[in-house]
């Protein structure tokens, strides 16, 4: 355990994007035998997307943010009431009376998201966050590892979100919307006529990543075309230098 969460350390502290941190924190679940994660950071904002990292299905997590599943997610509101870890799991759902939350906890399990164990994350710098090992179903493996070290976990939690906020602290707003350092460096690059492939040769990072960002940024913007998010940048820029 000691040269597992050593390397999580000191690979966190050299994370530099999204895809960075997912990695570390999938290599680190996958070492401790434990399944998929996902870390949500609440925003300011009730309207703005929450940071979301995960190893979760693409098609739950882009169906999840796209609804704005987390003003009725049943964990994220028990990790607004409590500060302690805790489980939860399809077999628990007498807890969440709404048909809103159980119906959310249904769709989550057509993913293969059923039990899960969560850390909530209340740290005084911003709106709550919360780290969850989530699996398909009940495993001795799982709940025995849970038992034995539930305070590991709390601890990388807590590393994990305090990397990632300081990571992404110097967001830059464009209007009412908050790019992260790459998501505006690709937008910079796009402005100046280079192709997803190009600027990924520039940054040392995959065309899909790119395009990653530069689809955030133009939903974080509320555009459709990368035209459009460079139009609003320039703008932001010149009313700056007025």
């Amino acid at each position: 355990m000691h040269r597992i969460f050593q390397n999580f350390i000191d690979r966190l502290s050299t994370a530099d994007d999204v895809d960075d941190f997912s990695r570390v924190m999938a290599d680190t679940a996958t070492a401790l035998n434990l399944s998929c994660f996902a870390y949500l950071a609440l925003q300011h904002s009730r309207n703005d997307k929450p940071r979301l990292i995960s190893t979760y299905p693409s098609r739950w997590t882009t169906h999840y943010l796209r609804n704005r599943y987390q003003a009725i997610d049943p964990v994220i509101g028990e990790v607004l009431e409590c500060p302690e870890p805790f489980r939860w799991g399809t077999d628990l759902a007498t807890r969440f009376t709404t048909r809103a939350e159980r119906q959310l906890l249904d769709e989550a399990a057509q993913f293969g998201i059923r039990f899960g164990f969560t850390v909530p994350i209340h740290d005084g710098h911003g709106p709550a966050a919360a780290l969850t090992f989530a699996a398909d179903e009940r495993r001795p493996q799982f709940e025995t590892f849970i038992d034995s070290h539930a305070r590991v976990l709390q601890l990388i939690a807590m590393y994990f979100h305090a990397h990632v906020r300081r990571k992404f602290a110097n967001e830059r707003s464009i209007g009412r919307a908050r790019l992260t350092p790459r998501e505006l460096e690709c937008l910079k690059w796009a402005s100046r006529g280079k192709s997803a492939w190009e600027i990924g040769c520039i940054l040392g990072i995959s065309r899909n990543t790119v395009a990653y960002y530069l689809e955030n940024a133009k939903e974080k913007l509320g555009v459709r075309t990368v035209v459009q998010a460079v139009t609003l940048l320039a703008a932001a820029h010149k009313e700056k230098q007025d």
